[in-house]
């Protein structure tokens, strides 16, 4: 299509017809910040303003190839595959100092237990800290960008983390690696709800998400091998391999996603092409680059504070997060003392939680969608977020099971497989809750996916960090059965949520979606 031909398509001047947005997804990807988040809202606001203003960039039709959830597989594909090896080797990083802490208390001529615990748990805090500029910054300059600068700086921090000679060194460049590990977790959900619609979205987020809920079962394994036969920092080596071949087929292989970089680059060409200077993005913001990061930045807060959904949905899945974290940091005294497990015998445990993790996945990529698509039928054809939900209540029962089995017959020292089938099943509860539980929260608020995810990883990652630091006090006063019971009550009580939202859910939006965020 010749230029002056592209721009009358774009502008929506042929036949006199207005430019239309491409499938259901689309329409809510508006940028507009004073926008309600709900992708009907947003789809009214463009029909009553500026769809017949010239001025106007939008897509070419609901065909048109630039827009990506038109993008061919051969073209998606590529993308879901970075996302998801960068999404995985983050959490991977997590937890592979966990088995490697005893030989870097060693090496740095330490016996604080809580030093040794906050070894791993900073990471994890950065996870709390990073997640509030990533999603803002993805918003303003694109996917691709953040996952190219997050990964050269994981890749950096991770070879600082190998070469330093003291332990607060170690601790400071942990931290940073998380704060840039923490973006591919926060946006990945953001780039599946580019790239699919709502009816293939629970499919795709299940691929996406294998990475981020099985990498802290694998990190363990590789790391207490590796260190028991090289040493501590070689563990260290191994992301530094893996994080600079994330960053080669990142910057070959990853594509820009978001709607709105992708018809700003479409706008500006058009300026040079045709000298309108007028030319701007239906999805564009008359904000200031400035304004909108400062409003962006306070956003993720805002949904956790202000929305019931996004606050109660991140209580529950930060829960069980939490609890994956603690249990990895009691291994070695489970195994290891009371079943007299080698280094490597230890580090195999966590396959428990790993294959639990693999078949949840495998059964919310099976169910997630199809129940979806039933109870839409049955409603008369019209979605309804709630209709995500049915799995949770599968996962609330997982949890607390996995917990109680895990803590009693360890601590009844019944056979060793006995509680490594326990973590099995919350590895299984973990993903079937988080799965049908962030895919409820980015129906809700597609339009702020980034966000919402951000909110989430911000609650969860100061529980994942935190919580492991009271875990040593806690076992000792209570014990491996009544320390792993308290958590279990917990998550009984954690049960009522997902019913409360299948039967109040619609009201609870309803009021939600009046709140600007």
């Amino acid at each position: 299509m010749s230029s002056t031909n592209e721009t009358a398509a774009v502008l929506g001047e042929h036949e006199g017809t207005a430019p239309s947005t491409s499938s259901t997804d689309a329409k809510s990807l508006t940028r507009d910040p004073e926008h309600q988040p709900t992708e009907d809202d947003v789809d009214m606001e463009k029909v009553e303003t500026g769809a017949k203003d010239p001025d106007i960039v939008d897509w070419d039709g609901d065909n048109d190839p630039e827009n990506p959830l038109n993008w061919p597989r051969s073209k998606r594909l590529p993308v879901i595959i970075v996302v998801s090896f960068v999404a995985m080797l983050s959490p991977f990083a997590s937890t592979m100092s966990a088995s490697a802490t005893p030989l870097i208390m060693k090496d740095f001529h330490s016996t604080n237990d809580t030093l040794g615990t906050f070894i791993t748990s900073v990471y994890i805090l950065g996870y709390a800290f990073g997640p509030l500029f990533w999603g803002p910054l993805s918003e303003l300059y694109g996917r691709q960008h953040m996952y190219n600068a997050s990964n050269v700086i994981f890749f950096i921090f991770n070879i600082a983390c190998a070469v330093t000679n003291n332990i607060g060194g170690l601790v400071a460049f942990r931290f940073i690696a998380g704060v840039a590990a923490s973006c591919p977790v926060t946006i990945a959900t953001a780039t599946v709800a580019d790239l699919y619609p709502l009816e293939k979205r629970g499919r795709a987020l299940s691929s996406v998400m294998l990475g981020p809920l099985f990498g802290p079962t694998i990190g363990p394994i590789a790391a207490g091998y590796l260190s028991e036969a090289r040493g501590w920092r070689w563990a260290f080596w191994l992301l530094v391999i893996l994080s600079g071949f994330a960053v080669v087929i990142s910057f070959v292989f990853n594509r820009e996603t978001y709607a709105y970089t992708i018809l700003e680059r479409r706008a500006t060409r058009l300026r040079k092409e045709t000298g309108n200077p007028n030319l701007r993005s239906k999805l564009a913001t008359d904000k200031t680059p400035t304004e909108y990061f400062k409003m962006s930045m306070v956003r993720p807060m805002k949904m956790l504070l202000l929305s019931a959904p996004v606050f109660l949905m991140s209580f529950v899945m930060a829960t069980v997060y939490g609890y994956s974290y603690l249990l990895l940091t009691t291994y070695p005294r489970v195994f290891g003392q009371q079943y007299g497990f080698s280094e490597k015998g230890i580090a195999l445990t966590y396959l428990g939680s790993g294959v639990g993790t693999c078949l949840g996945l495998v059964f919310s990529g099976a169910v997630l969608d199809r129940i979806a698509s039933t109870l839409k039928e049955r409603n008369g054809g019209k979605h309804r977020p709630e209709f995500r939900l049915p799995a949770m209540l599968i996962s609330s029962l997982l949890v607390p099971i996995g917990l109680f089995m895990y803590g009693w017959t360890a601590e009844k020292q019944v056979h060793w497989i006995v509680p490594i089938i326990g973590t099995g099943f919350l590895g299984a509860g973990m993903i079937i809750m988080f799965l049908p539980g962030i895919t409820y929260l980015v129906d809700i608020y597609t339009v702020y996916a980034a966000s919402v995810s951000a909110a989430c990883t911000v609650l969860r990652s100061l529980v994942g960090a935190l919580l492991p630091l009271a875990g040593p006090a806690m076992y000792d006063a209570l014990g491996i059965g009544w320390g792993n019971s308290l958590l279990g009550f917990i998550a009984v009580a954690c049960i009522p949520v997902p019913i409360c939202f299948w039967i109040f859910g619609e009201r609870i939006r309803s009021s939600a979606s009046k709140r600007q965020f």
